[in-house]
């Protein structure tokens, strides 16, 4: 009697095999409602950079603006202005990782959201203790990776390239937001 081949072949498929992990935690809509609250009404305005803007923003942030255009929207309750919410990509240690930054209209951080995660490892930035670090900084904070802003043992590139992220968008609120309140 012949014995079956076929878990002999699937066994390498099997070793090099990981598991991926892409999780949406907030939509678009969800992601404004969690920062700026469901009383807010949130209009659409993206920043279209030029490349003098684009290298204003990595001067200050000593951080890269990769994208030509940033989305973002006015966020305004009972006709005041509340902020901005700005949706961003940075890289964690593989894939993309989208987040979402509420901005006051003096230029401070109001909140972070993750937004979707798709590393394997390391989604503890979702966590409300370590977002918390963002709440308040502005263009003039260092937030430096282990001095300002706590690491994550196994998510060091999250937790950094968030940190520039949000460095890299309080510098755009500098070059390309603050004199737009209205």
């Amino acid at each position: 009697m012949m014995k079956p081949l076929i878990p002999i072949f699937t066994l390498p498929l099997t070793v090099i095999a990981y598991p991926v992990y892409a999780v949406e935690y907030f939509t678009t809509e969800q992601a404004q409602i969690a920062l700026f609250g469901d009383k807010a009404k949130l209009t659409p305005s993206y920043v279209e950079m030029n490349d003098d803007q684009r290298d204003a923003i990595e001067d200050i942030s000593d951080v890269r603006q990769r994208w030509k255009t940033q989305k973002a929207w006015k966020a305004y309750e009972d006709g005041q202005f509340k902020g901005w919410f700005i949706i961003d990509k940075v890289i964690g240690k593989h894939e993309f990782i989208t987040y979402a930054t509420a901005i006051s209209p003096e230029g401070k951080v109001l909140g972070i959201e993750v937004m979707d995660y798709r590393e394997t490892y390391g989604d503890q930035i979702r966590h409300d203790d370590w977002r918390a670090h963002f709440v308040g900084a502005d263009k003039h904070s260092r937030l430096k990776l282990n001095k300002d802003i706590p690491n994550i043992s196994g998510a060091t590139l999250s937790c950094r390239n968030v940190t520039n992220g949000v460095k890299r968008l309080l510098a755009l609120y500098d070059v390309m937001l603050k004199n737009q309140t209205q």
